[in-house]
């Protein structure tokens, strides 16, 4: 497929930018009347009033994250913007209970009720706060859910469905935002708040939503062939129609719901192994959970919807001519499709415990020798290896192995462990963050 232009991205800094300077304009009434507050009542009833539109502001921008808008995905990254979502929720669940404590507290202080029969009275009678209270009992559940050790526990199914109370429990929240002092009696304001909440409804709806529903029934992919390329690994080709108008890139994934028994119901994450192109599409998968287990059994004409493409792990974040691409395990399949497309000076580094881990080797082999490309293979147990010797991830090994590294860009891609390691031994070895690029499924 022939190289498309790179599609228009946000800027991670420019977006937290826009972020802050939101909360600012959403908070900037609140800040402004604090010289008329008096009294404890007031001084708890201005907290209750910030917190109340801090948190009221984070949950549109909570929605807008995990939106899968292509403008800010392919910028940021799933990874990132799954991680900041999960930062920024557990704001908003903090600053929802604080904004509750202090609410109750200052209405108890004005009016001399016990704290019990206050605290009763306020939930009970208070402006749409039977709602929030219910919206604030489903976000404080997804939040415990999410806590790493409990998250651990529960299938990946369940906690991603789970996430889909989130969207109940604000709306349920969203009549009380309205009722407060800086949208009553102010139209320009309730305006701009509705704005802001139909904007991330709207995303949210048509890229997670219509959109795969939509590229479903125009691509048709079906299941053509399934592959096995080493024990427990397989490579799963796809055919459908306009492929070209997916607009996929190399390195990037999709989220593939394979329309069969046992796995219509979930949409798991899978990168392209293979450059994309008019006649079909590839995925490399390892056999870790039931879902990758279960597609070595697909059989041709499974019906196939994906969601994508995403992710920024893109030949537009190269910004050297030497680039280094330092694969781990069945990571290797998005530098796979990058290997042969990326242009300039390309090195590969294919990481594997034993000689059957390394996949996909002679396509690596006659890419490197098609391009005048480098592949070096490095095995863990080098005794009989046959393919590479064992080379520790260290700044070290990594330079002496590539003398010129501190001037490369470097893609990352692997098990958690490996590019964690492979990130500090690249610091190391002198390369900055701003030209090691990764991008990881477990977050």
């Amino acid at each position: 497929m022939p190289q498309r232009a790179a599609a228009p991205h946000a800027h991670p800094l420019v977006v937290l930018i826009l972020i802050a300077g939101g909360a600012v304009a959403a908070t900037s009434g609140c800040w402004s009347g604090m010289g008329s507050v008096n009294g404890l009542d007031g001084w708890l009833a201005w907290a209750g009033r910030l917190t109340g539109l801090l948190a009221g502001y984070a949950c549109a921008i909570l929605v807008t994250l995990v939106s899968r808008t292509p403008l800010l995905d392919r910028g940021i990254g799933s990874d990132r913007l799954a991680r900041w979502h999960a930062v920024i929720a557990r704001y908003t669940i903090v600053l929802s209970l604080a904004h509750m404590v202090f609410a109750t507290a200052a209405r108890i202080d004005g009016s001399g009720a016990g704290l019990l029969g206050g605290s009763v009275r306020l939930i009970v009678d208070g402006p749409e706060l039977p709602e929030a209270t219910v919206g604030l009992a489903l976000l404080v559940g997804v939040g415990i859910v999410s806590v790493r050790k409990v998250r651990r526990r529960l299938p990946y199914e369940l906690w991603h469905y789970l996430h889909f109370v989130t969207y109940a429990g604000i709306f349920l929240a969203y009549g009380h935002q309205l009722l407060g002092p800086d949208f009553l009696g102010d139209p320009l304001a309730t305006a701009l708040w509705l704005a802001l909440y139909a904007s991330a409804a709207i995303l949210l709806i048509w890229y997670r939503f219509l959109t795969p529903v939509r590229r479903g029934l125009r691509h048709r992919l079906t299941v053509a062939e399934i592959r096995r390329e080493s024990p427990g690994v397989v490579s799963v080709y796809l055919i459908g129609e306009h492929l070209r108008e997916l607009g996929a890139e190399p390195g990037q994934f999709f989220r593939w719901r394979f329309l069969t028994r046992g796995l219509w119901w979930t949409a798991n994450p899978y990168s392209l192994s293979a450059p994309p192109n008019p006649r079909f599409l590839r995925i490399t998968v390892k056999a870790v959970g039931h879902h990758s287990r279960a597609l070595a059994g697909l059989r041709p004409g499974v019906r196939v919807w994906a969601e994508g493409p995403y992710g920024a792990l893109t030949a537009a974040r190269r910004r050297r001519p030497q680039v280094l691409l330092v694969g781990g395990g069945v990571g290797i399949s998005p530098l796979r499709a990058l290997f042969e497309t990326l242009p300039g000076q390309v090195t590969l580094v294919y990481l594997a415990r034993r000689d059957e881990d390394l996949i996909l080797r002679n396509e690596l082999d006659a890419i490197a020798a098609a391009r005048g490309a480098k592949v070096l293979y490095t095995v863990d147990e080098t005794p009989g290896s046959r393919r590479g010797r064992a080379v520790p991830l260290t700044g070290r090994s990594l330079r002496a192995l590539i003398p010129s590294l501190a001037m490369h860009d470097v893609y990352l891609c692997g098990p958690a462990g490996m590019t964690t390691a492979a990130r500090q031994a690249l610091r190391r070895a002198g390369v900055p963050d701003r030209r090691i690029h990764l991008e990881q499924f477990d977050f």
